[in-house]
């Protein structure tokens, strides 16, 4: 599997299993966490095994730049679902929604919650932007059409 195959793969599962602020959605997070720190593992290996067999030496190339740079935003993903892990504890605990003045705090639990998953999601698509292939900017070809000259109107 090639790193942008690898990374889109990761990005579709982690959208298909959207983290509840429950019980359940500890589980899920330490899954993606999962998920996302074996990715990061990948690409950091792919990076330095191009930069040492590659380069021999010389300058990084592009494609370790690359993945180097999506490994370090995948690991922004991993500290962002990492800070999500205190407010699904708060939201798991039994009965943490029993009273009034709990409920008014899950407001801000929940709120803290999609902060931190809104920032692993963005940290993600800066990784995914990371493996775009680089296309060649050639100009395209522009046809010249001849303009006809502006015809004066006749006054009657």
């Amino acid at each position: 599997m090639e790193p942008h195959e690898a990374v889109a793969a990761v990005a579709a599962d982690l959208r298909d299993h959207p983290i509840p602020g429950d019980r359940h959605g500890l589980f899920t997070a330490s899954r993606h966490i999962e998920l996302l720190c074996a990715l990061a593992s990948r690409l950091a290996g792919d990076a330095e095994y191009l930069h040492n067999h590659d380069s021999a030496g010389g300058p990084t190339t592009t494609s370790a730049a690359n993945l180097s740079q999506t490994a370090a935003h995948v690991g922004r993903a991993i500290a962002h679902y990492t800070q999500a892990l205190a407010p699904l504890v708060a939201l798991a605990q039994p009965g943490s929604q029993a009273m009034l003045q709990n409920q008014l705090a899950a407001i801000d639990l929940h709120s803290r919650l999609r902060v931190h998953l809104d920032d692993a999601g963005r940290a993600l698509a800066e990784a995914r932007v990371c493996l775009r292939p680089r296309r060649a900017t050639t100009p395209a070809a522009t046809a010249t059409v001849p303009v006809p000259a502006p015809t004066a109107r006749r006054r009657s």
